[in-house]
């Protein structure tokens, strides 16, 4: 899948995907993510607010004739993350806040995040006797069954088909193929076609499948993405284990903080893990 050569970041490489992917047939989108037929697609507006930087969604001004104008906001996760829930809370009052509509808040995991981490439905906090408390829509894309690809249709989720429920078999796969390359608009989206089939397929299979070399297929942002997250990953292990070989079992909540920190974070911190004389010494450093 291309994406413009100017933006640094893989995450943001992720996004703008995802908003072609969007963009392909946004009234079939909204239709399946709102489960209202009646309500159709008007315009992909701009997620960038004046203090944050938007990276990872996709905002959708919709229409019904029961509700009116509102939006949409769309977030695609490769993978579900302990922050998503403050950060779908965040999202959403800050679109509702500058488009001054009601606003329909929608999660869509990619892959299935680690056994040890539960996909939180919503988000909800009491500080001082105050609650702070927003819903949104979770759609994990493992349960969906692959054949509504096929029968709404929606093609934004082709791609998705080798990970969705029941996608996973060689004619299925073959199927979504064809309907790719069947359109001038959607064939350019084969390598991220192949890059999820190669998660349930060995690659010659894939290779076979798809008829040309993989190495169109590591060339993709979303193949980065993963390589980049599998390194992270493997740099939290490590630092876990470095620092349960120490002090013993460490907090929960000290493992759910250290998902948000990048490699070179997680480096720092095995040096201070290896530094400092107890667990406590080196909560305060993971605080500060």
């Amino acid at each position: 899948m291309q994406v413009a050569a100017t933006v640094p970041h893989n995450s943001r490489k992720c996004c703008i995907g995802s908003k072609r992917l969007i963009n392909l047939a946004p009234d079939a989108w909204v239709k399946w993510v709102t489960q209202r037929p009646e309500v159709v697609a008007k315009e992909i507006l701009g997620s960038e607010f004046h203090w944050i930087s938007r990276e990872t969604d996709v905002l959708v001004k919709a229409y019904s004739a029961t509700h009116g104008d509102f939006l949409v906001l769309n977030e695609l996760q490769l993978r579900y993350t302990a922050q998503m829930p403050l950060r779908m809370r965040a999202y959403t009052a800050l679109a509702q806040e500058r488009y001054r509509l009601p606003t329909y808040p929608v999660l869509i995991n990619i892959l299935p995040p680690p056994s040890t981490l539960t996909i939180a439905s919503g988000y909800d906090q009491e500080f001082l006797g105050l609650r702070a408390i927003q819903d949104y829509r979770t759609i994990n894309l493992w349960e969906i069954d692959a054949e509504i690809v096929f029968e709404q249709p929606l093609p934004s989720l082709l791609p998705f088909v080798p990970i969705l429920r029941g996608g996973g078999e060689v004619s299925v796969v073959q199927r979504a193929l064809q309907a790719l390359r069947a359109d001038e608009q959607l064939n350019q989206l084969e390598s991220l076609l192949a890059f999820f089939a190669s998660f349930v397929l060995d690659t010659p299979l894939v290779q076979q499948i798809m008829r040309w070399d993989m190495a169109v297929l590591r060339e993709s942002p979303w193949y980065q993405e993963i390589e980049q997250r599998g390194i992270q990953q493997g740099a939290r292990r490590q630092l876990i284990r470095v620092l349960e070989q120490r002090f013993g079992e460490i907090p929960h909540e000290a493992e759910i903080r250290l998902e948000g920190k990048n490699v070179e974070q997680l480096e720092t911190l095995m040096d201070s893990a290896i530094a400092v004389s107890s667990l406590d010494e080196f909560l305060v450093v993971l605080s500060t």
